[in-house]
């Protein structure tokens, strides 16, 4: 399950439980951390937490700090740069900081950062969410004061600062078309707000055309990382149903109707994996002319060459078409192949190139 999503889940449930809960979230980062800017981790009244902020014992001490919050929210700091970290462990990285922001969740639905969450993921749309988390000098603005730009586009808004509030409208924008988080800071007449400005992706859908024994371990892994799959079967076997289970959405058709059963949505991938020619052929005619940013297609290099010979693909969409499939891991079993597909997905989406990380010069993230 999406780690969203599981949060979403997890505070639907405190409600009907009539828990208090309280969200963390990662705000700012410094040097090297264990998670970025954006993840979060819910927090329930009596201890129990939802994802993870770091590799030691940070969420532990986030607990103790829900004893003391009351309504007005709690910026902390954790720094590995200093001897703090080699005394209590805080497992937060190599020469690291991270700005943590401690609130508890009322159930004003609108200006809710997981509601909007929640419908990014239930409509498969992006949405935006810029918090507060630092003000300086004579500014008439609170720490957690949000500006959120729903899926549908609707913007709601505790902010009252006009100047800012037409900036941040600025800063969604602009992070919608990058899909990066950032950290802005904004001067002001009267001071400076620092603010994380924060895209919600919906989680990657992909689309797996075949229905055979080594689609099963895409299907597994796939899901085991919070992406929405759907099985196409041209074979239009029923007992698909029950055998990709844990998929989302199971179609039966035929290659001939395929576009008419056949959506592409936002953040769509797609893997072919039929087995057969003319189903490939047809499939990848199909697919190549949308927007789908990688299209995976299981077989050898002369089979692939003859179809893209036929098709006369452009060089635009040439480039998107991946096959052989997978990464070079020397993979030779279902599993291990299936992991090279989705690693290689991974690493399309992330624009990296599936290299070594120790021989990475850059910054991981």
């Amino acid at each position: 399950m999406h780690e969203l999503q599981a949060i979403i889940n997890a505070f639907e449930l405190s409600k009907q439980e009539k828990k208090t809960t309280f969200l963390a979230t990662i705000v700012n980062t410094f040097g090297s951390t264990y998670r970025q800017k954006g993840a979060r981790m819910l927090i329930t009244e009596t201890g129990e937490m939802v994802g993870t902020l770091s590799g030691g014992c940070v969420e532990n001490d986030l607990v103790e700090y829900t004893k003391q919050i009351t309504n007005k929210p709690l910026l902390i700091s954790y720094d590995a740069t200093s001897e703090e970290d080699l005394l209590w462990g805080f497992g937060l990285g190599c020469k690291g900081k991270v700005e943590i922001l401690l609130e508890k969740l009322d159930h004003s639905l609108n200006l809710s950062p997981l509601n909007l969450i929640n419908q990014c993921l239930k409509h498969q749309k992006q949405g935006v969410i810029a918090t507060i988390f630092s003000v300086e000098g004579k500014l008439d603005l609170k720490i957690g004061s949000r500006f959120l730009v729903y899926p549908d586009g609707n913007i709601y808004t505790d902010i009252q600062e006009k100047d800012l509030k037409n900036r941040l409208a600025a800063d969604t924008i602009l992070a919608k078309n990058t899909r990066q988080n950032t950290v802005n800071r904004h001067q002001l007449s009267a001071g400076i707000v620092e603010v994380l400005i924060e895209v919600i992706n919906p989680p990657t859908f992909l689309i797996i055309f075949g229905a055979g024994q080594d689609v099963l371990p895409v299907v597994e892994l796939a899901k085991m990382i919070g992406w929405q799959v759907t099985v196409v079967d041209c074979r239009a076997q029923e007992k698909s149903y029950q055998r990709f289970a844990k998929a989302d959405q199971i179609i039966l058709t035929r290659r001939q109707i395929i576009s008419q059963q056949i959506s592409i949505e936002e953040n769509t991938v797609a893997v072919v994996m039929t087995h057969n020619y003319f189903d490939d052929h047809d499939i990848i005619k199909f697919l190549l002319p949308t927007k789908i940013p990688y299209l995976g297609v299981m077989g050898s290099k002369n089979r692939i060459a003859k179809i893209i010979e036929e098709l006369n693909p452009t060089k635009t969409q040439l480039e998107k078409l991946y096959s052989p499939i997978g990464l070079d891991i020397g993979a030779d079993t279902p599993t291990e192949i299936a992991s090279a597909i989705i690693s290689e997905i991974q690493a399309v989406l992330t624009k990296r190139n599936g290299g070594f990380l120790k021989h990475r010069s850059q910054p991981l993230h």
